[in-house]
């Protein structure tokens, strides 16, 4: 009976160990691209006002943190072979969590409601469409190495099938995120919710699902618009009637 107890300790001990070596060290960091403009964090996308905010350069980043959640941050211009004057931009934000695979695989799960996705067509509409986007990942397998040119790190990711994704460089450790909690949640768990918004703002057309959280502006504003002054003055005529009620009657 004693003697099961430290067997059964260290066998607990050796799964948390296993467990925490799922999670590679070299990947934590916020990594980019070659133009060096593009970054996870708040400088990319303004969860509050749901806004994503167009660096200077095309170009994409991802974040990993040592307790197993990640952020990626896409800007891309999309080429359009029959109109080449007119082209296309897109740009991506999503952040989850993920594990690593006994394969060295890395699988990258998002929290769906908190995916945004601005489509800009310029020659085609007026407005950028602004959308919901959630897209589970799958790399293949990847490599941390130092650049050779540079002298700095490297990520290198492969997608599902094995062909590279353009290699990323060392831009913060620890680092730079925003929280890694679901920041819009809906009245669903699927993230579905009961009501639809869609609204132009700043040239940007808007379809979403309301979050739960979508009356706090309106309610603040209400009551900052209160006029409080005219409340004293009511006041102070409520307490002079009932001083006169109290000596007249």
């Amino acid at each position: 009976m004693f003697a099961s107890a430290p067997q059964g300790f260290l066998t607990a001990l050796c799964l948390l160990s296993t467990a925490s070596a799922q999670i590679d060290s070299q990947l934590t960091g916020t990594w980019s691209s070659k133009s060096n403009k593009v970054f996870t964090g708040p400088g990319f996308y303004d969860p509050v006002n749901e806004k994503l905010i167009e660096p200077s350069l095309p170009g994409i980043s991802y974040s990993f943190t040592d307790d197993g959640h990640y952020e990626e941050a896409y800007y891309r211009a999309i080429p359009n072979p029959t109109l080449p004057s007119c082209p296309k931009g897109v740009m991506q934000f999503q952040h989850g969590t993920f594990t690593k695979a006994a394969n060295g695989s890395l699988q990258l799960t998002p929290f769906g409601v908190d995916g945004r996705q601005l489509l800009s067509d310029p020659c085609r509409a007026k407005n950028s469409v602004l959308t919901r986007y959630i897209q589970p990942e799958l790399i293949d397998h990847y490599q941390v190495i130092t650049d050779p040119y540079h002298n700095i790190p490297r990520l290198n990711l492969f997608q599902f099938d094995g062909s590279p994704m353009q290699p990323l460089y060392l831009a913060y450790r620890p680092p730079q995120m925003l929280p890694t909690i679901t920041m819009n949640p809906t009245s669903t768990a699927s993230g579905v919710a009961k009501a639809t918004g869609k609204v132009k703002r700043d040239g940007i057309e808007e379809t979403l699902d309301l979050p739960l959280n979508k009356n706090a502006i309106k309610r603040r504003r209400a009551l900052d618009s209160v006029d409080t002054g005219k409340w004293w003055w009511i006041g102070v005529g409520m307490t002079a009637l009932g001083a006169i009620g109290f000596f007249c009657f």
